[in-house]
């Protein structure tokens, strides 16, 4: 027997039509490319993007086709996602941090047909356009007004493109498990590969961490999503914030600390996301400038693990850290740190305790720590396993990979190693490939990561294993100093030892000017494996 409940396709447009209807007159402000703060609405922006699906539409771009986006998070990157899925299509998001090969390797392997881009990308578009046999039309997100001269084939400016269309369009019917984005992991290890996400994953991932204990959004906030919309889908909070008719504040291609902050002020941000990098350098602009953040509740952090005293120094400011985990295979939030009645009433270091794990998952994620042998290990908060997920925003597989990506019996392996202690908690404590295995047992990198972060004249930290002739691996820790500041290694290593186990210190300290980074901010372990592999004397 069936439910008598209307037929109602969970499709993305949804989201912007309810957030048309009901928050018509909520303000998204950006600030463009150009230079100047733009200012518009839901409904201005539902209208647009409405005109773009059109648009699309007769440029022969059909369901199921890839679009491309090359952009900042602008108000036209907003239009764009909105208008390529309600045209029946896929919007394919592009990284511009990787490198123009790993680009053009991406835009064939997704056959993507039209590219929208920002004035910023045009160059880095120009150089690899030959490559790209599938893309017959580069639409640059500019107006008539600030359109350079460029190779691109078929190159025309967004506002002049969209104007051709009269909005006078319905959006196309479809399926809810329809594909609707497109994003490829940044592939550190071998070639990206494509997550395909559906309109169902993406509205159940927006109801889902729109909940009070997840995101906790309300048609009060004002919400500044600096992790960028190519980055794991901008972690949904493109849909969260139309779905809960929260104002969207857009800061464009300025990311520096300065930026931020006077945005922030100047739109009343009350929540914002980004990865630990991001946030380092606006509280050194704070600190350095005696800035302020007078409207900010609450900061979302994840994309690698959140240090204990950048947590400590935003709590100092009266603003709530939400620890969170997730991958774009998970759509992509997969946990996140809210409270429980079990840990409530902590006292304030705590908190901190509880702040460092990434928390709990909603609704919509599963999660479970497996051993090397495929037994679920126990939730006690001590004991290390693989982590594994399974649910409906969780990719199965990769985009034409041939096959599924799931264990035996349908859960997905994040590659994280992680424990859960009886309230539910996760803490991720390495990734498999970065723990450190010395003489049978392991170490976690990211705590002591974390740790060294604590020490005044400390930047950044990395952890990463040598080899060594007794133990197998031991730890070497890798600092970058903070401006002005000289790092003394055994006063580090110091500051340390209360909170480890004596055989978890690091071996030795070495400082450097600088660490790389992936290019989704994350820190590039594999290179400084590479690079201090043979450190303590074993080749």
């Amino acid at each position: 027997m069936l439910g008598l409940m209307q037929d109602w396709p969970l499709r993305i447009h949804r989201l912007i039509d309810h957030a048309a209807r009901h928050h018509g007159g909520r303000t998204v402000a950006s600030r463009s490319v150009e230079g100047p703060i733009h200012r518009t609405d839901y409904a201005t922006l539902r209208r647009r993007s409405l005109a773009l699906a059109q648009r699309l539409a007769r440029e022969g771009v059909r369901p199921g086709d890839r679009v491309a986006t090359l952009a900042w998070n602008t108000w036209r990157h907003i239009e764009a996602w909105y208008g390529i899925t309600g045209a029946g299509a896929v919007y394919h998001t592009l990284n511009p941090r990787l490198f123009p090969d790993q680009i053009a390797w991406i835009l064939n392997h997704a056959e993507s047909r039209l590219m929208l881009l920002d004035l910023s990308f045009i160059a880095l578009a120009e150089g690899i356009a030959t490559k790209l046999p599938h893309i017959t039309r580069y639409v640059v997100l500019t107006d008539a007004a600030h359109m350079p001269e460029t190779s691109l084939p078929g190159a025309v400016d967004y506002e002049s493109w969209l104007a051709e269309a009269d909005g006078d369009f319905a959006w196309l019917p479809g399926e809810e498990n329809a594909a609707a984005g497109l994003c490829y992991t940044s592939g550190t290890t071998g070639e990206p590969k494509g997550v395909l996400y559906s309109h169902r994953s993406n509205v159940l991932h927006a109801l889902a961490v729109a909940a009070p204990d997840m995101m906790g959004l309300s048609a009060m906030d004002r919400v500044m999503p600096v992790v960028p919309m190519f980055h794991a889908n901008g972690w949904c909070l493109p849909f969260v914030a139309p779905l809960t008719g929260a104002g969207l504040v857009l800061p464009g291609p300025k990311l520096d600390g300065a930026s931020l902050q006077s945005l922030m002020e100047a739109e009343g941000v009350s929540f914002t996301a980004a990865v630990p990098t991001v946030w380092l350098g606006l509280l050194q602009h704070l600190e350095a400038t005696g800035g302020e953040l007078s409207t900010l509740k609450r900061v979302v952090i994840g994309g690698s693990a959140c240090p204990r005293a950048l947590t400590a120094a935003f709590e100092r400011r009266g603003i709530h850290v939400v620890h969170a985990w997730g991958m774009t295979e998970t759509s992509p939030i997969g946990t996140i740190c809210g409270v429980k009645p079990e840990v409530a009433g902590r006292d304030a270091e705590g908190v901190l305790d509880l702040q460092e794990t990434q928390g709990f998952p909603p609704f919509t994620v599963d999660m479970r720590i497996v051993g090397d042998d495929g037994v679920e290990k126990p939730w006690d908060g001590a004991t290390f396993g693989n982590l594994q997920v399974r649910g409906p925003t969780v990719t199965r597989g990769y985009f034409r990979a041939g096959r599924e990506a799931l264990t035996p019996d349908g859960w997905f392996e994040t590659g994280d190693v992680a424990t859960i202690d009886a309230a539910g908690y996760m803490h991720v404590t390495d990734r498999t490939k970065d723990v450190i295995k010395s003489g049978g047992e392991w170490i976690s990198s990211i705590e002591l990561e974390n740790l060294a972060m604590g020490h005044p004249d400390v930047a950044e930290a990395a952890v990463v294993a040598a080899r060594h002739p007794k133990w197998d691996e031991r730890p070497l820790l890798v600092l970058v100093p903070k401006a002005g500041r000289e790092i003394a290694k055994q006063a580090v290593l110091d500051h340390i030892a209360p909170h480890v186990a004596k055989w978890w210190l690091p071996d030795d300290v070495v400082v450097v000017a600088e660490i790389p980074h992936t290019a989704t901010g994350k820190i590039l372990k594999t290179r400084l494996r590479e690079q201090f592999a043979g450190y303590f004397g074993v080749p």
